[in-house]
């Protein structure tokens, strides 16, 4: 099988079960046209994150890495009444575009966009938390992901779902031998998350129109 006909099924399946989204596809053109890389996610994977966000009830959620917002615009969609969204974006440039693109989807008011580096911006949210997060999605460089999973922890309760995404890499992730920081990123993360009794979580293959890769997807069943 090949990726170009990964993609294809992607497209059968976006056009069975995703009605025509204009205010999405505005936000991948404005996205691309401001040069930011192609790294969002599919948009059968943005449906899924929003279901989950659906099944979870989750009210408030906790995003980080923002590009430019494509993801953050399926979950906000999945809030309901009261609830946020808080992503937490490194770049500012990206942050610029992700403000204007939850703005186009006219979810800006459910969306709090954070900038600077998350291992920087993670203990503020600590700090100030007045609930925990109900669903956390992890989608930034790889080589913080270890990092990432202890703050979400520290940021969940029972109950929580942690969503970790590009976990596959192309197959790379089996590389015991690997050099690439993110192969040795996710690596560690895997086996933090294995160790990790307070959490039960498993791991899917994707393949699609973003190529192989896949997601780690947790929930917390012990109080952190």
């Amino acid at each position: 099988m090949t990726d170009d006909r990964f993609a294809a099924v992607d497209d059968y399946f976006t056009r069975a079960l995703h009605p025509a989204d204009p205010e999405l596809d505005e936000v991948l053109e404005a996205s691309a046209a401001a040069g930011l890389p192609p790294h969002h996610v599919s948009a059968p994977q943005g449906k899924l994150l929003m279901l989950m966000a659906l099944m979870q009830r989750a009210k408030h959620i906790l995003e980080i890495g923002t590009l430019g917002g494509y993801s953050t615009i399926w979950l906000a969609r999945a809030l309901p009444e009261g609830g946020r969204v808080v992503t937490l974006e490194a770049d500012p440039k990206f942050a610029d575009v992700a403000r204007a693109n939850v703005a186009r989807a006219n979810v800006a008011d459910l969306v709090d966009i954070r900038v600077g580096r998350a291992l920087d911006t993670l203990p503020q949210l600590l700090e100030e938390r007045p609930r925990y997060f109900d669903m956390i999605f992890i989608d930034a460089d790889k080589p913080s992901d270890p990092e990432y999973l202890d703050w979400a922890l520290r940021l969940a309760r029972r109950g929580t779902v942690i969503v970790a995404a590009d976990v596959v890499r192309d197959g790379a992730v089996t590389d015991t031998s690997s050099k690439d920081p993110d192969v040795i990123g996710v690596r560690r993360f895997v086996e933090l998350l294995a160790a990790e009794t307070r959490v039960s979580a498993t791991a899917m293959q994707t393949v699609g129109a973003q190529g192989w890769d896949g997601f780690a997807i947790g929930i917390v069943v012990a109080n952190p």
